[in-house]
Parts: structure tokens; sequence; C-alpha cells
């Protein structure tokens, strides 16, 4: 099923949103922020996979363009990560963007991200966005403004326990952050498992920081359907 083009805004910027939907009535709907390289064919497939259990759900645009290779997806991240008010404007402009769409319409919204998508639904969490739930997949777990209010989302975070994107510092502050402002949070570590787990396509890139693991990949895709299931009753 092709994906639908959804165009919206983030002040001046214009922004491509990629919607996937249900056969039949939708159970909720689901913003996907994607990984530093913006939205691509994992991405995709992630949707048609939450289309095919019934969500309604939205990629979401960090950029307004596609970037070109790695080195530039850096650049784009870094420029928008360097305001904490941007970033967090970008992140609601996506969520926003789904609120509004009539495929949407009265439908409880949940957030699920991979890599710096993983890290932009925490920060919604952290903003204060009105979402039953989000999930980060091999996210990062560092922010330039640590939660300061209660946490209304339950927090899903599935993480490799050899990515060093997050280290086990990085994870330690991150339990302690939620701790402090009475965050629902689960916490899954898979032990040995790298940076982009989820992309079956992360050993051809020949990193050592990323690889998949089907086995982590199956797993953290269990728990995040569980808990919609849970939170949606």
């Amino acid at each position: 099923m092709a994906l639908q083009q959804v165009d919206y805004q983030d002040g001046d910027v214009a922004l491509t949103g990629w919607l996937a939907l249900p056969q039949g009535a939708a159970r909720a709907g689901i913003v996907i922020f994607p990984t530093i390289m913006n939205r691509n064919a994992p991405m995709d497939r992630r949707a048609q996979m939450l289309a095919d259990a019934g969500y309604v759900a939205l990629i979401a645009d960090f950029y307004g363009e596609t970037p070109e290779d790695f080195a530039a997806s850096q650049t784009l991240s870094a420029a928008l990560k360097a305001d904490v008010d941007a970033y967090r404007a970008r992140i609601a402009a996506g969520i926003a963007a789904l609120r509004a769409h009539p495929a949407a319409a009265g439908l409880p919204l949940a957030a699920i991200g991979y890599c710096m998508g993983g890290q932009a639904v925490l920060e919604a969490a952290r903003d204060g966005q009105d979402l039953l739930a989000v999930a980060s997949f091999h996210g990062i777990l560092t922010t330039d403004r640590k939660a300061d209010k209660a946490i209304g989302p339950r927090v899903l975070v599935c993480h490799g326990d050899a990515d060093p994107l997050a280290p086990r510092d990085h994870v330690l502050a991150f339990w302690e952050e939620m701790d402090a402002v009475g965050a629902k949070w689960h916490f899954h570590s898979y032990a040995g498992v790298k940076h982009g787990f989820t992309d079956p396509g992360s050993d051809a890139r020949g990193l050592p920081a990323i690889g998949y693991d089907a086995s982590a990949d199956r797993q953290s895709w269990a728990a995040l359907t569980s808990l919609l299931d849970e939170v949606l009753g």
C-alpha cells in the first residue's frame, strides 16, 4: 500500500509527512519519528506494520528535506538540535499534523521513534505532549533540558546494551531523570546488542557501533504492541 503525503508546517518551514492507514477502524494514531536520515524504507516498513495492526501511522519530517548522505544528516541534525525549543517545536509540529488529520479525528495518540527519533519521542514526553505512550528504539537518552514536570505518557525504551551512543552512564542518568518526575517507565536492555538493532540493513553499513539483532528486533516490537494493548484497554 502506498503511503499518503501529508504536508504540514513548523513556522516557516514546510514539512512532509507520510501516512499509512489501516483497512478497518483505527485503534489509535501513532507518530513515527525517524532516524537521523529522516524518512527511508525502514520507516515506511514500520508505518505499514502499524497500519496492518490497526493504527493510523504518520512518519514525521525532521528537516523538510532528505539528506544526501550521513554527513549531511549530521549537519541537519546538529542545526535542529542546537536550540532545544526549536527541536521540541519541530517534534510538536509532527504530532499536531497527525492530530489534525481527518483519519486521526478523535483518536488517542502515541509516538515511537528510532535513533534520533527515539530521542525525539522522549523530548515530546519531557515537553508535556498529550500522548498515551512513547516508545524509543535504540534512541539517544540525553537531553539539553531534563524533565522538570510530571510526564503523562507511559515511556518505553528498547535499548542495546552495547550501544556506544547510549552508554550505561546515560542509562542511569535517564532512569534518575524519569524517577525524579515520577514517570511510568519501562526499560528493556538487550545484552550485546548495538545501535540500530531494528534495521536489517545495519550490518551492511560497516560501522562498528551499529548492527542488526533479530531477537532484539522481535522482542522490542512485541514490547511496543503489548504496551499499546495495555494503554488502549
